[in-house]
């Protein structure tokens, strides 16, 4: 069986190395995997040293379709998916998430009426002003395998008309939709252990190894409204002040709006802070080492909202609305937003009351496996 992965950042690089790593270990002579990289993101810490830490096949095609405004992102990424489609001719074609790249592979793979399997099926923020929305809700509907790491994205997919199980063999018009488990959750097991034998980034960021608490701010929808920037970088001085360590990596956007002439004061503010460290953004096994030490983690980040689950740790999520609705549910996740108090609020509430139940939501580690097994016996 051929099949082509389709990705085109690098979160989504190192979601498909699970499944990568499971055709090398488990399906090397029944499954061929050719990657395409669409180029939508750019990121020059995606270097050879990338790919080899995390023992990702380098991409076969390399599209380079950069930076653009979505229609045309996405527009000429299906015109290029659709060439190498043509000449390849898979047996099916792998996407994952929510980007522009997702929604191009998957309208440029049935058009050509290849079998779509989606990775991350079922997730809902139902908030359509998020083109992530868009984009997972259109891609489910062209797929013909859909894998939900979670037992609420396979309901919200039979809210939508899917059926669980269907007679025969599937297609797009009669998907199959399973709980596979999540592939993340593979990869933080996996690379948890090999940070720890590779990463030296808690010698250089927290060399006395205080406690300390890890912080990512990237969303446009955080750093780029000036009062949603100022009421976070707040709430992590007012943290900062009760002497609890902050590491915050930060993203370019970030640290490019933090440096305009009317954010100065809190760029100052931070960092005179004795107890924030601005830092330079983290390579994936350092991230994960980071977050695996870390007493709790702030973040508006889907991919280190669900590591933090996996790794035990409580986590304050600055958005309005999450895809992982168990993470809250249980307690282990607090939903602030960008509002000061409430993130300065669910410090001290998880500092007082630390989690200590954290259900198997996500899986037991081998989502990756099943999905191979599954792509191999249904299509």
């Amino acid at each position: 069986m051929k099949v082509i992965t389709i990705v085109g950042a690098r979160p989504q690089f190192i979601k498909a190395a699970a499944i990568s790593r499971a055709i090398r270990e488990g399906f090397r002579n029944t499954i061929e995997e050719i990657i395409i990289h669409t180029g939508q993101h750019y990121d020059n810490n995606m270097s050879d040293v990338f790919f080899n830490d995390l023992g990702i096949p380098a991409p076969q095609y390399h599209l380079g379709i950069g930076s653009l405004t979505h229609s045309q992102q996405t527009g000429r990424m299906m015109e290029a998916i659709e060439k190498v489609l043509v000449l390849k001719k898979p047996d099916a074609v792998i996407v994952y998430g929510d980007t522009n790249t997702t929604l191009a592979g998957a309208l440029a793979a049935s058009k050509l009426h290849i079998p779509v399997v989606h990775i991350e099926a079922g997730l809902r923020s139902f908030n359509k002003n998020m083109p992530e929305e868009i984009n997972r809700v259109l891609t489910d509907h062209v797929s013909t395998l859909l894998f939900s790491p979670t037992d609420t994205g396979i309901k919200n997919l039979r809210a939508e008309g899917f059926r669980e199980h269907f007679g025969g063999n599937h297609s797009a018009d009669h998907p199959g939709i399973y709980h596979s488990g999540d592939i993340m959750l593979d990869n933080t097991l996996y690379f948890a252990e090999l940070a720890e034998k590779r990463s030296e980034v808690l010698q250089k960021l927290n060399p006395e190894g205080k406690p300390y608490i890890l912080a990512t701010i990237h969303r446009p929808s955080n750093t780029d409204k000036c009062q949603h920037l100022r009421s976070i970088m707040n709430a992590f001085n007012d943290i900062a002040q009760t002497g609890m360590k902050i590491i915050l990596p930060l993203h370019p956007r970030t640290r490019s709006r933090l440096n305009e002439k009317h954010n100065s004061e809190i760029l100052e503010k931070l960092e005179k802070n004795p107890y924030i460290v601005l830092a330079d953004p983290v390579s994936f096994l350092d991230m994960i080492l980071l977050e695996k030490n870390a007493e709790m983690i702030v973040t508006d980040s889907g991919g280190v909202q669900k590591e933090a689950y996996f790794l035990q740790k409580p986590a304050i999520i600055a958005r309005e609305e999450t895809e992982w609705v168990e993470i809250v549910k249980t307690g282990n996740a607090a939903l602030c937003g960008a509002h000061q108090m409430k993130i300065l609020k669910a410090f001290e509430n998880f500092a007082e009351n630390k989690p200590d139940y954290y259900p198997e939501y996500f899986g037991d580690g081998n989502a990756a496996r099943f999905i191979c097994n599954t792509i191999y016996n249904s299509l």
